[in-house]
């Protein structure tokens, strides 16, 4: 259920399209939402009601922390001020944005959620299996990479993803990854391990529901909070790569070009402007 609501973000941050994509979103949630479920007459009365609710929400409360967070990194970035601390207190601000949308999202979608059919049910968890068993597969392709095929294939993301910011790399900044790349530790297989446990208390819940008066409130709690699930290898893996992503963009930082500065600076500012423009509907 998660999957859909990133459309927001995904959306808000596209560009020139992002007005028109966020103003629309009652029809792309339910494009996106059809490979996993598909409602009635009735499911989609309720859940437009509730969607119109959160997208007002939306734009009065959320759109307003997005742009001052916005402002704080770019100022962050025109005062030299992108270090490990100060970046790993972006990620968690970030983090923060997402959990209050989860606390406003959860409650109506797990009462709704007890309004699916035993059809319905069966059609989502098959769904989200499939998606599981696609990224299954993409695993074992790489696990049978070699190593050095393996790190190639870290360095030139990590590449991109700068790229994607800052333009072109230097041969210094190229280094940097290269030297830093290792010690990034691998995740997808105890991501996976963790969605699937999750899906597995969802669905034994589901499984159920008829007989459990306290279904809406387990399942919301599930969703609330279902990091309490990651196992500690997980989060072992998880805080260190979240700790070397950290220090490799503080590194990237300080070696910025003023031409890269000026290309991130104005990629903030045109996120920027596309959530001002957003509040103005």
């Amino acid at each position: 259920m998660k999957k859909w609501v990133t459309v927001i973000f995904v959306l808000l941050l596209g560009g020139c399209s992002s007005k028109l994509a966020y103003n629309n979103l009652d029809w792309l949630v339910y494009w996106y939402m059809d490979d996993y479920i598909e409602l009635n007459n009735r499911q989609e009365a309720m859940f437009d009601e509730q969607l119109d609710k959160w997208i007002d929400w939306h734009r009065s409360k959320e759109l307003p922390a997005y742009i001052n967070h916005l402002k704080l990194v770019k100022e962050d970035l025109a005062e030299n001020r992108l270090t490990e601390q100060r970046l790993l207190s972006h990620y968690t601000k970030a983090t923060e944005h997402w959990q209050r949308l989860r606390e406003e999202i959860t409650p109506p979608l797990a009462s709704m959620a007890g309004e699916l059919s035993d059809e319905q049910v069966i059609r989502l968890f098959a769904a989200l299996e499939k998606d599981n068993k696609e990224t299954e597969e993409k695993i074992e392709e790489t696990n049978e990479w070699s190593e050095p095929e393996r790190m190639e294939d870290r360095v030139e993301s990590l590449e991109e993803d700068m790229e994607e910011r800052i333009g072109s790399l230097t041969e210094e900044q190229q280094q940097l990854i290269q030297d830093m790349a290792p010690g990034f530790m691998p995740s997808r297989e105890l991501w996976l391990a963790y969605r699937r446990d999750l899906q597995q208390r969802a669905r034994v819940l589901f499984a159920g529901r008829k007989n459990n008066p306290d279904f809406t409130e387990q399942l919301t709690a599930l969703m609330l909070n279902p990091e309490q699930y990651r196992s500690e290898a997980f989060l072992q893996v998880w805080r260190n790569n979240r700790q070397q992503h950290a220090r490799l963009a503080s590194s990237v930082a300080s070696s910025l070009t003023a031409k890269q500065k000026s290309k991130l600076e104005d990629e903030i500012n045109d996120m920027i402007a596309s959530l001002e423009d957003l509040l103005d509907e």
